[in-house]
């Protein structure tokens, strides 16, 4: 019976990564995106997100997080849709 390769994946999977008043989406040493919070004493409730070159407000981590995953998800399914066969 042959075994399977050791060998990674060539796409790591993204994670999040928490961090002083932010978290980030990451994908090995490549940032995806972010979820900013305000400062503690004057935060305003809003998580403010980024990634790629869109960006967003949304009233929970887990929705900003969700808008992140999305955003990165759609560039990459633009991205391939660009990309031609047999050329690089």
């Amino acid at each position: 019976m042959p075994k399977k390769s050791p060998r990674k994946s060539s796409r790591a999977k993204p994670f999040w990564e928490r961090g002083y008043q932010s978290h980030g989406y990451w994908r090995g040493k490549e940032r995806l995106g972010t979820v900013q919070l305000g400062e503690r004493a004057q935060w305003d409730g809003i998580y403010r997100w980024q990634a790629g070159t869109r960006a967003g407000e949304a009233t929970t981590l887990a929705e900003a997080k969700r808008a992140v995953e999305e955003q990165v998800l759609s560039l990459a399914s633009q991205l391939s849709l660009f990309e031609v066969p047999g050329h690089d």
